[in-house]
């Protein structure tokens, strides 16, 4: 049975073939043999399907050029690709049994390669693996590769992270439902989860509740801290769509009227910070200066020491991927590109706020994925 279910739709055949085919091309531009490509999303991206990833080898030969990709799959886990259309996409099956080995068989794929690019999380097991069996080729990584690619989203794909956002913006939209005085993080925490579900998801990738002093820890989980009257609360919740396509959003609420009396301008400030850095997307402009566009406001207020982290990152199969929105990145934006513009104000010991959308660049600017107001909500206490 097919590990991907009928409700988890991949992309059509042609559109698979075109990826492999521009992979192939990309990995001769950067003068790689072979890229190897281990379960996960990269390879979702080329075949439509995820599979998993074990102890026993499962990976996608993509050889430079147009030579034919091969997948080395164990025979008991073929049927977990039995969808993907390997016949329409010119992919060689070769599978292998306990007792054989399977890295000899991608060796015999990639031949006398000097160098070879494998998937960045594939594991280290099998990273050696393949360096025991082509002693001679230089490992890189398949990342900066793919990343070409995968970067710049077509219409589907714009598609599905635009339903992603609706979705995660429907569950924002319910947060009065469970954000109250006496309950812990970890039970609204719960409803949430339940709710991006229910809204939509496929899972909860990740449901971050930070009540007071807690909102100041930007990876902040949930705890059992009870929520009490005039906290401000970060919430930063998002999962896959069944395409596999990400949704991420952040909100700040107070429940009931905030007992800082400095959350009101500092809560100002970051929101001219963060419409700043949405209105300076557009193509051309470089990624750190969409970054620079909210951390000057944010730094000139005087809290420049209290944003630490970057001020965006890219969304798509991953939740975190290429491009990242941050000092020092001067890859200029292009149409299609789609990432987060998340801005943060934190204080440590006290409270916290973040505000975030995700954005795609468009021909003359930015399409915000994420329609939530953007002022503190006040919720009945």
């Amino acid at each position: 049975m097919s590990r991907r279910s009928l409700h988890n739709p991949a992309p059509d055949a042609a559109t698979l073939r075109s990826r492999l085919d521009r992979a192939g091309k990309a990995a001769a531009d950067a003068g790689t043999d072979a890229l190897l490509i281990a379960p996960g999303s990269d390879l979702r991206y080329l075949v439509g399907q995820a599979g998993g990833s074990f102890e026993r080898l499962t990976t996608l030969v993509v050889p430079a050029g147009d030579a034919p990709p091969a997948l080395v799959v164990p025979k008991l886990e073929l049927p977990g690709y039995s969808d993907v259309p390997t016949d329409e996409l010119g992919i060689d099956v070769v599978t292998w049994v306990d007792g054989d080995d399977p890295y000899r068989l991608v060796a015999d794929r990639v031949g006398a390669a000097g160098r070879v690019a494998v998937s960045d999380m594939m594991a280290a097991l099998h990273v050696l693996g393949v360096r025991r069996a082509v002693p001679g080729a230089e490992q890189v990584l398949a990342g900066q590769v793919l990343r070409e690619l995968r970067m710049r989203k077509d219409a589907a794909e714009i598609a599905a992270l635009r339903a992603a956002g609706a979705a995660i913006d429907r569950v924002h939209a319910r947060m009065g439902e469970w954000l109250r005085p006496g309950r812990t993080e970890a039970e609204v925490g719960a409803d949430i989860t339940a709710a991006i579900v229910e809204e939509g998801h496929t899972s909860a990738e990740f449901v971050i509740v930070g009540s007071g002093p807690n909102g100041a820890s930007p990876h902040h989980d949930v705890s059992d801290r009870v929520i009490e009257p005039g906290d401000v609360v970060v919430v930063d919740i998002g999962g896959p769509i069944p395409e596999g396509y990400n949704s991420d959003s952040t909100r700040t609420y107070a429940v009931g009227e905030p007992k800082a009396p400095d959350v009101a301008a500092t809560y100002a400030v970051l929101q001219r910070a963060q419409q700043a850095a949405v209105d300076a997307v557009r193509p051309g402009v470089s990624a750190e200066s969409v970054d620079a566009a909210a951390r000057d406001i944010i730094a000139d207020a005087g809290f420049g020491d209290r944003f630490i982290h970057r001020t965006g990152h890219g969304i798509g199969l991953d939740v975190h991927e290429e491009p990242y929105i941050v000092a020092g990145n001067d890859l200029p934006l292009e149409e299609g590109m789609a990432f987060s513009i998340e801005p943060g104000i934190y204080t440590a010991g006290h409270w916290g706020a973040r505000i975030e959308d995700i954005v795609v660049v468009t021909a003359d600017g930015a399409e915000p994925l994420n329609t939530r107001p953007h002022e503190l909500v006040v919720l009945d206490s």
